[in-house]
């Protein structure tokens, strides 16, 4: 009997994971929370990982050309943080939107929402585009840059600067599939990404075949030729399948009522995002002081660390997904169990991830040395982080589940407080006046997500985002 019954689990398992990568028609509202949680968490975990590849191929490949060329894409990474912000904090109204009106059965309407989540995004690459492409040069100089990565690699910073665009029309739109219900999409979408990205690179790099050599500009050309062939199967996607989310040509006229509550709800999702990612920014700009090499050695570890948190960060956006889809059906309990399952799951996972990276970060760094010997920097930046994995997955959770209720202000007073008021001061102190020097960055980084999470999760066992309407 026992070998029957574990027979008859593990073909239900697989039957599962096949329906969760294949894609799914389930309603989320009505299914078992388990199986729904893994039928939504599968392919967004996925789609995590695909987002993160983008990073570790660039620095994959850039990494051979020097620390100058590591250092650069360090720098610019922490100015796309604010594209970053923008375009996840319009991905957040927008599942909270969707995943309401599908919880609802009123397709249409999510259809609607989408479109307006779409023209708010280009708006805003417009205005990050323009000044951004003029004034490269001088952002990465105020950023730390040195002479030669301002002269001669700064083309990097352009591009991805000027070509925004692709960024934030992924993170909105693959917003859009995740909470409707259709994550497998999301996933698909990055995987033709990362193929292209992972094809390109190499070629672009070093001039491989008929391509021209462009160095470190070249990893921005294959980046943003991925992201951009995703963006286009996005909009086929949208108009011409069979989605839960279809766009018709009626639907295409601006509806600025609609807009101005995307742009209200917004407000706090960019918000929350801004502070941390500029808070991020100033991180950077005081490990900068170290040296490029400690720079290079920063960007790695976070690469790594980033990495890592693609699966916690997947089980976030299914819980923000169930949250809003179970109150839009007036099931807040459901709701309640989703971010619970969550967290638990997220804990468990990151806690065993932290004990590999404290005890063995040498074999994860070595990853991005191409033969070079080990760079110590990065393994004390990686082993020291680490140690506050735990809090990392619980604190997403609790961030992403009020947010997918529509709750973005909370998250975004959170932020405030935990990275501006606490985590910046606190690494410029540790690291500028006293002997910890860039490891009082690292420090810095475990105490203020650690009060974070705690933070969160005592705001979301008080209950109050349970009767939010929007």
């Amino acid at each position: 009997m026992f070998s029957t019954n574990n027979h008859e689990q593990l073909r239900h398992f697989w039957s599962d994971l096949k329906e969760a990568i294949a894609g799914t028609d389930r309603d989320f509202t009505k299914e078992p929370m388990g199986r729904a949680m893994f039928l939504l968490a599968v392919p967004m975990v996925l789609e995590m990982f695909m987002e993160s590849v983008f990073a570790i191929t660039d620095i994959f490949f850039v990494s051979s050309l020097g620390f100058d060329a590591v250092a650069t894409v360090g720098l610019t990474e922490s100015l796309m943080t604010v594209i970053y912000a923008i375009g996840g904090g319009f991905a957040a109204a927008t599942t909270a939107l969707i995943s309401r009106r599908i919880g609802e059965k009123q397709a249409d309407k999510a259809a609607v929402s989408a479109i307006q989540a779409i023209y708010t995004g280009l708006f805003f690459s417009v205005v990050i585009a323009i000044p951004g492409s003029i004034f490269a040069r001088d952002v990465l100089s105020l950023m730390g840059g040195n002479s030669n990565m301002v002269s001669n690699m700064s083309g990097y910073t352009s591009i991805m600067l000027s070509a925004n665009g692709v960024i934030m029309l992924l993170f909105i739109i693959n917003a859009v599939f995740r909470s409707s219900g259709d994550a497998t999409i999301s996933m698909r979408v990055l995987f033709i990404a990362n193929i292209i990205n992972i094809m390109l690179d190499p070629c672009f790099i070093f001039g491989l075949g008929p391509f021209p050599q462009l160095g470190v500009q070249g990893a921005a050309m294959a980046t943003t030729m991925g992201r951009g062939t995703a963006v286009i199967y996005q909009f086929y996607l949208l108009f011409a399948g069979k989605r839960r989310i279809h766009i018709s040509f009626s639907q295409l006229i601006p509806d600025w009522k609609v807009m101005w509550s995307l742009v209200k709800l917004s407000f706090g999702g960019i918000g929350q995002s801004l502070i941390a990612t500029s808070s991020w920014i100033f991180m950077v700009r005081i490990i900068s002081g170290f040296g490029s090499s400690i720079v290079a050695a920063y960007t790695i570890a976070i690469r790594i660390i980033i990495f890592s948190l693609m699966p916690p960060w997947g089980l976030s956006n299914a819980a923000a997904t169930l949250v809003g889809q179970n109150l839009g059906a007036a099931k807040p309990e459901r709701a309640q169990q989703a971010i619970y399952m969550a967290a638990v799951l997220n804990v468990a996972f990151m806690g065993l991830i932290s004990l590999l990276f404290i005890f063995s970060p040498q074999y994860f760094v070595q990853i991005f040395m191409h033969g070079k010997p080990v760079s110590q920097d990065a393994v004390i930046c990686l082993r020291m982080v680490s140690y506050g994995f735990v809090f990392y997955g619980l604190g997403m959770v609790m961030m992403q589940s009020l947010n997918g209720a529509g709750d973005t202000v909370t998250p975004m007073i959170i932020n405030f407080f935990c990275f501006w008021m606490l985590e910046i001061p606190l690494a410029w102190i540790l690291s500028s006046k006293t002997a910890l020097h860039e490891q009082g960055v690292y420090i810095a980084i475990v105490i203020a997500e650690s009060i974070m999470a705690m933070t969160g999760l005592l705001i979301v066992r008080r209950g109050k985002w349970k009767t939010n309407i929007i």
